[in-house]
């Protein structure tokens, strides 16, 4: 029997490649402790880091944990289920929102310039990984939606009370039966954590953050490098879009699927201004299956680098064409999908769900005290009347409103359009929640804002947190800290303004020296 042949050794080129790609991965990872050694050695750093730290310490109060949590175990155990205890919680959770802010504040000369903005949100996102979801439910609302999959049945036919156990009981008793709203590659993400976490209902939970860093990462990665490619203020965007206290707390702490969503639509923008246009829009289609309003992102895809110039019939169709186009490929994507997961277009009879609770949409907020009032003078009929045509009264100015948008501003800077359309369609539809605004929040520093802009943003991201803190001190029953909380961010914001206007001015003084 003829001996084996020994074993060739690899091809030169071949242990050429391997030893390059060796090398580049070892200087890769030096390179990446090094920034992040070099973020930590910053105060503002550290700070935000602690902040999020307390988040967690907080987020072990009633107003966070279903009675059947893990956690409950040791918090008993400890004698920690107490009034007290609840206090200290909220506590915590008030001085950790104020502690990220304060360091926000802090990092935005330097960020970008002096410290790399992608460190940041590694330190400031670490502790919230292992914590209970914060600041919302939707999490455990989620994992009972993919337990419900993972038992053979489809969300858009029968509502999670139709499974009644340890999935059910961690979500909110008032969601429970309603279908699902989601569209069907959020129900198969929902699905396959289930099955990573090995079916248990906590663990599926915090696993909903696995998606959701994926997408911070994108949004990290890529919107500072579109601010370069744009020539918009790269700083500014590293500063309020990649380390804001919102995508923090609401898209790692909250892990909602907000967060795959926009980083896909964030990855689109970016294939497009790379000149890869049909691969753009089939990821606008899957982010459409990850969270609805992503199909807006049809139209800077269309219109990036090939701007509707005027209203005139050849650059009117020049212009429809390529929006047709790209909408049908992201359209027939999304269908694609839906039809492939079996679970078809179900989310539509659950569109008004969101609607359902009174949140900080305007329309919906001035609704409900006039059906408070009929309701006092009893007509409660007529009250629930006024209330739903006000919402719809808010929805139609909504879609005017970014028709306008398209046709005006939109044809020429279609990234602008997309920001504000979702900015729009958040303060005009019938909920609003705090992370609905990151959608077009993310993308405003892309639209070279002025000043006054950017300052509003920033006050309406500084008031949502302290609405976020208060909502917490309401559920807990310690509404005075809650009072607390809005005070001390108002005193963060005063500040910060000010040291703003300083540094500004400075910049300005040393700049005509020059």
């Amino acid at each position: 029997m003829p001996a084996a042949d020994p074993i060739s050794p690899a091809p030169a080129p071949a242990r050429d490649l391997a030893a390059r790609l060796w090398t580049t991965a070892i200087s890769r990872l030096g390179s990446m402790r090094h920034d992040l050694a070099g973020a930590w050695g910053h105060r503002a750093v550290r700070r935000g880091t602690y902040g999020s730290l307390l988040l967690f310490g907080g987020s072990l109060t009633p107003a966070y944990l279903p009675q059947n949590s893990p956690w409950w175990e040791p918090i008993r155990l400890l004698g920690l289920d107490n009034a007290t205890a609840s206090l200290v919680g909220t506590a915590l959770v008030v001085l950790g929102v104020a502690l990220l802010v304060e360091a926000w504040f802090r990092l935005r000369p330097s960020v970008y310039h002096d410290i790399k903005h992608w460190p940041i949100t590694f330190w400031w996102s670490l502790p919230l990984l292992f914590a209970p979801p914060i600041f919302s439910h939707d999490a455990y609302g989620y994992a009972a939606l993919g337990w419900l999959m993972r038992s053979g049945m489809n969300p858009y036919e029968v509502p999670i009370a139709a499974l009644p156990g340890a999935f059910a009981d961690q979500f909110s008793w008032m969601w429970r039966y309603n279908t699902a709203m989601y569209p069907p590659l959020s129900l198969e993400m929902f699905h396959g954590m289930v099955i990573l976490a090995g079916n248990n209902p906590y663990l599926s939970a915090v696993a909903m953050r696995i998606p959701a860093v994926v997408g911070v990462a994108l949004i990290t990665h890529y919107l500072p490098r579109i601010a370069q490619r744009m020539g918009a203020d790269i700083q500014l965007t590293a500063w309020f879009s990649a380390i804001n206290p919102l995508v923090i707390i609401d898209l790692v702490g909250g892990a909602h699927n907000d967060s795959l969503m926009m980083g896909l639509v964030v990855w689109a923008l970016w294939l497009t201004l790379n000149g890869k246009v049909w691969p753009a829009a089939i990821t606008v289609g899957v982010a459409a299956c990850i969270k609805q309003p992503a199909i807006l992102a049809f139209y800077p895809v269309a219109l990036i680098g090939h701007p509707w110039e005027s209203l005139r019939w050849r650059d009117t169709w020049s212009a429809m064409r390529r929006l047709v186009g790209v909408l049908v490929i992201a359209v027939t994507t999304f269908a694609l999908i839906s039809l492939a997961t079996g679970l078809g277009f179900g989310w539509v009879w659950a569109a008004d769900v969101p609607g359902q609770v009174v949140t900080l949409a305007p329309f919906t907020l001035v609704g409900a005290g006039l059906r408070l009032a009929f309701e006092a003078m009893g007509l409660p009929v007529v009250g629930e009347v006024v209330m739903q045509v006000l919402r719809w009264i808010g929805l139609g100015l909504t879609a005017v409103a970014i028709g306008w948008l398209g046709l005006t501003v939109g044809r020429r800077k279609p990234i602008t359009f997309l920001s504000w359309s979702y900015l729009i369609f958040a303060f005009g539809g019938i909920a609003l929640n705090s992370w609905y605004l990151t959608w077009g929040g993310l993308l405003l520093p892309l639209t070279r804002p002025s000043r006054r802009i950017i300052g509003t943003a920033v006050t309406i991201t500084t008031v949502l947190l302290a609405y976020g803190a208060g909502n917490l001190a309401w559920r807990n029953d310690a509404v005075a800290l809650g009072f607390a909380a809005l005070a001390l961010m108002l005193v963060l914001l005063y500040r910060h303004r000010q040291e703003h206007k300083a540094h500004v001015a400075h910049l300005s003084a040393q700049q005509e020296e020059q």
